[in-house]
């Protein structure tokens, strides 16, 4: 449907702030843009970026869209905060009873051995406060080490910063992330991207166009079958791939506490878990970024959450408007504009 007139000015003001990102994401990440070589080797499929595109739905409406909705691009660390809904599904099936018991009491692996990995547990992974140590796939958590996403692409990074104790210390890190990523698929004993389509993408009526990959080199023998690892983002190649169409879905999904047409997908009370601030990062919940306060979204409700990748990809949440938004390639540091509008136009 066509966009009612006053949502106009959002719709505006997305297409009029587009991500400075090149529409060529291969050499950008080549390039350097999170880090140089050659921890910055592309391990996964990348793909070149369409143009900035976006839905807005009202309480499940849609009252505006903008751009080409139905092409499949790569979402960076939108990946991570679906990560998060299947942890909720594990929870669910009681393959993880206890978020604060340590991972290794039903991951034995390897990667949760020896005094700094043992004692983590599934909710420092969840949080970004694991400080997990070690090599994934073939690439070492020192890569993310003093990462600072304020001036990603710019800061320095790869510093050999001493760990701290599990749950001390917040920091965002992809490998680390991989690591949950990886711990999930050994519980559901199954690709982590069927469980995805069986319990959540097939219900809520999405597409069959989306994909969620991982690397070259994150294949593991699972119950006797190879199985890919999926990965949490594209930092280095792989995640999900899809349109905003299938991300508004899953956006509507949360704002509903997990229930689609009357049947609950989600486990009651696992929305707001994830939407419960980090002790250590207050804008932080599992894998969900928050508004806590309004000091990261001053516009919007301090009940807001998103879905965040890098290059401007954003899935907004605002359950006290009944707002979901999906915004593909946009100015992120514009972002609580986009959501000033947005409200403005409800009036």
């Amino acid at each position: 449907m066509p966009t009612l007139p006053a949502f106009a000015p959002a719709v505006d003001f997305a297409l009029s702030h587009e991500s400075p990102w090149p529409r060529d994401i291969r050499a950008h990440l080549e390039a350097g843009f999170f880090e140089p070589p050659p921890d910055n080797a592309i391990i996964g499929p990348v793909a070149s970026r369409g143009a900035p595109n976006g839905l807005i739905l009202h309480h499940g409406r849609r009252v505006a869209e903008w751009g080409d909705t139905s092409r499949v691009d790569m979402t960076f660390s939108v990946a991570k905060s679906y990560l998060a809904l299947l942890a909720g599904l594990a929870q669910a099936d009681g393959l993880i009873p206890d978020l604060d018991a340590p991972v290794r009491d039903l991951v034995d692996d390897g990667g949760f051995d020896g005094p700094q990995n043992a004692p983590i547990t599934w909710r420092h992974l969840l949080t970004n406060t694991s400080e997990w140590e070690g090599t994934l796939f073939g690439k070492s958590d020192l890569i993310d080490r003093g990462r600072n996403l304020g001036v990603e692409g710019q800061g320095r990074k790869g510093i050999l910063r001493p760990l701290n104790k599990p749950g001390e210390y917040w920091e965002y890190n992809d490998v680390r992330v991989n690591r949950l990523s990886l711990a999930l698929l050994r519980v559901f004993r199954r690709p982590l991207p069927e469980i995805f389509a069986e319990r959540i993408m097939r219900p809520i009526g999405a597409s069959q166009e989306w994909r969620w990959l991982g690397y070259e080199t994150s294949w593991v023998e699972v119950e006797g079958r190879r199985v890919q690892s999926v990965s949490g983002g594209g930092h280095w190649g792989g995640g999900v791939f899809i349109h905003a169409e299938d991300q508004a879905l899953i956006g509507q999904l949360t704002l509903q506490d997990g229930i689609r047409e009357g049947r609950r997908l989600l486990p009651e009370g696992w929305v707001a878990q994830c939407t419960m601030p980090c002790a250590l990062n207050p804008h932080y919940g599992l894998l969900w970024w928050l508004n806590t306060g309004r000091t990261r979204w001053p516009s919007a409700s301090a009940r807001s959450w998103c879905f965040s990748g890098a290059g401007g990809n954003v899935t907004w949440v605002d359950p006290e408007a009944g707002i979901t938004a999906v915004l593909r390639w946009v100015d992120q540091t514009k972002l609580d504009g986009f959501m000033a509008a947005t409200l403005a136009a409800l009036g």
